[in-house]
């Protein structure tokens, strides 16, 4: 099949094979990952000048301290509705189940070899770490707001929400950093399922052995 032809497939379907390769994330899909990647990266961007003046040059990149202020909270915002959406298309698959009791977290980072026979469409870290996102999310979203506007809420309130922002901030700075770094050099071949849409077969038997098989119908 030509790569057009996959293309087009890849553009409203997903867990289908097509040739050699199989799509794991079709265009929507797609667009929800970028939309909330782009809005945390204007968050974080915007708001490590704010954080402390180590980052103050960053301000500049923006049109000064002043637009960083309100671009953080409102790109805060839209990161918060983006990620809502991303959970409410993925949350079908994001079950926990039997399978993913064997998850073993020091073995995975090790990378050795291919995960556990079990594995689905995603492991149980992946679904961790979905889990995660909308918690620390509010985390982020809740204290910031008396931080937006200080005024309107008492001393003591903003100190706690300030520690708690600021939590929240490390927390998702190594989750993406993290995020990033699984996504490609520690596991090849990942990152073109969120460019491209499709991973090779190769690719879906050694990281997710029955997704693989559920898709393929290939047992061996």
């Amino acid at each position: 099949m030509s790569e057009a032809s996959i293309v087009q497939v890849a553009r409203d379907k997903e867990n289908v094979a097509v040739g050699d390769e199989i799509v794991r994330h079709k265009l929507s899909s797609r667009l929800i990952h970028w939309g909330v990647a782009l809005f945390f990266m204007i968050a974080l961007l915007t708001g490590m000048p704010i954080w402390s003046p180590v980052f103050g040059w960053m301000a500049d990149l923006f049109g000064g301290l002043s637009v960083c202020r309100w671009l953080h909270a409102w790109s805060g915002i839209a990161f918060a509705a983006m990620t809502l959406v991303m959970v409410g298309a993925w949350i079908k698959e994001m079950h926990f189940d039997e399978s993913d009791k064997k998850f073993n977290v020091v073995e995975y980072m090790k990378f050795k070899g291919g995960e556990d026979p079990d594995v689905g469409k995603y492991n149980a870290g992946q679904k961790f770490f979905f889990w995660m996102a909308p918690v620390a999310m509010l985390v982020v979203l809740l204290s910031g707001i008396p931080l937006w506007w200080p005024t309107k809420f008492g001393w003591g309130l903003r100190q706690l929400c300030l520690v708690v922002h600021d939590i929240g901030f490390v927390f998702w700075f190594v989750a993406i950093v993290g995020h990033i770094y699984l996504g490609t050099a520690a596991e090849p071949g990942t990152f073109r399922s969120m460019t491209r849409g499709t991973v090779t077969r190769a690719w879906a038997k050694l990281h997710h052995p029955r997704w693989f098989r559920e898709v393929t119908g290939d047992r061996k």
